[in-house]
């Protein structure tokens, strides 16, 4: 189990690693790893989007 968290820890860090390089003009293999990156990061945001919504929430922002 500590391996397979290991190993998505290392994909994590590897993929903000090609975002930030890809950014100052890295070659297009990094560029196409930070596209996939950033579809992923987008992809588990919009997911936990979705699961607030059917929940009510105490904090009415006052």
């Amino acid at each position: 189990m500590i391996v397979l968290l290991l190993g998505v820890l290392l994909l994590v860090i590897g993929g903000c690693v090609c975002v930030v390089w890809a950014e100052r003009g890295g070659p297009r293999w990094a560029r196409a790893v930070a596209t996939v990156t950033l579809a992923a990061g987008e992809a588990v945001r919009r997911s936990q989007r979705k699961g607030r919504r059917g929940q009510s929430t105490l904090d009415d922002g006052n």
